[in-house]
């Protein structure tokens, strides 16, 4: 992605509740038009790190700068030029409240800035604006809370945990809307604590655990750097046709365990893998690769457990000692 200026920086950002630190010198940059994901488990201070980002809470220490302005100095300036738009984690509705009325209204307070019919057909929530909030699926809620989110027509938009709860279906439909919502523009932090929609959707990550950022980039670096290797799997019920395999450079294992043979190796190594197989005259048609995941990665790194090497210094090293 070409380099543009940030939407957003936050450094050495600081919050506690008591004697409960909850964020440790959280810093990144999300770049304007891209799709910026805060990973982490449940409890890592993701979504007190977007709320404090947005000036909902008072930080106690650190910078946040959004187009420029501080959340909490700049607010009025911030609200009146639209830059920010939010979903947040426990966003809800009186549940008597019709979509339109909510289209309506949340138009209205934002200036009027977009004709809300015209967004209420964008979201497909026309067939729904006579439908009470309460009546409303999981997935027709979200397709809401993202359409209030854009009223005012953001640069920036906060969407925490926009699926949770979801279908897989509903949850592939939200994913095509969050495609069009950058296409159009906009920039966007999802929070999520989901790898897949992480990886899917994503252009960079930062990865919160214990409150420390402890990594920030792209997802494939992350995956290649502590994901594992890949596994090329097949049918064998001979093992000796595998011996000397761990020979073919990048191979880092091979064995065959009741009658399924797992090849090891690093990402470069998979075709010449395949190459020694066809030479040696093995052509199974059960053949799979399975690539490491950005969950495989998040595991890893997450865990303290076992050492994790460092993607051309993207991980943050106080992590690690």
């Amino acid at each position: 992605m070409p380099t543009s200026p940030p939407a957003l920086t936050v450094a050495g950002l600081r919050k506690s509740y008591g004697d409960v630190n909850v964020l440790h010198d959280v810093a990144f940059t999300v770049r304007e038009g891209e799709i910026f994901g805060l990973l982490g488990s449940n409890g890592a201070g993701k979504t007190t790190a977007v709320e404090t980002i947005q000036g909902l809470r008072r930080r106690d220490a650190g910078t946040i700068s959004l187009f420029g302005l501080d959340p909490v100095t700049d607010a009025d300036e911030i609200r009146h030029r639209h830059l920010v738009g939010a979903q947040l984690q426990t966003s809800a509705l009186p549940d008597r409240l019709k979509v339109g009325e909510a289209l309506r209204l949340f138009a209205a307070l934002a200036g009027d800035l977009v004709d809300w019919r015209a967004l209420s057909d964008r979201w497909q929530l026309a067939p729904l604006e006579r439908r009470a909030f309460g009546a409303l699926s999981g997935g027709q809620r979200q397709r809401l809370f993202l359409a209030l989110a854009l009223v005012n027509q953001p640069r920036l938009v906060f969407l925490d945990e926009l699926t949770q709860g979801l279908d897989a279906a509903a949850r592939r439909q939200t994913w095509e809307l969050l495609d069009e919502v950058r296409a159009g523009g906009t920039t966007i932090v999802l929070v999520t604590h989901f790898m897949d929609e992480a990886e899917r959707l994503c252009d960079r990550i930062g990865v919160l655990h214990e409150g420390r950022l402890s990594y920030e980039g792209r997802p494939a670096d992350l995956v290649t750097a502590v994901g594992g290797p890949v596994h090329v799997r097949f049918r064998l019920d001979e093992p000796f046709r595998l011996d000397g395999l761990d020979r073919v450079r990048g191979v880092v294992g091979a064995d065959v365990l009741h009658g399924s043979a797992d090849v090891r190796c690093h990402a470069g190594a998979c075709v010449p893998v395949i190459a020694e197989l066809s030479r040696r005259g093995l052509a199974p048609d059960d053949l799979v690769l399975q690539r490491p995941t950005l969950e495989d990665a998040f595991v890893t790194l997450t865990n303290p457990i076992r050492p994790v090497p460092a993607p051309s210094g993207a991980l943050i090293e106080s992590e690690l000692s």
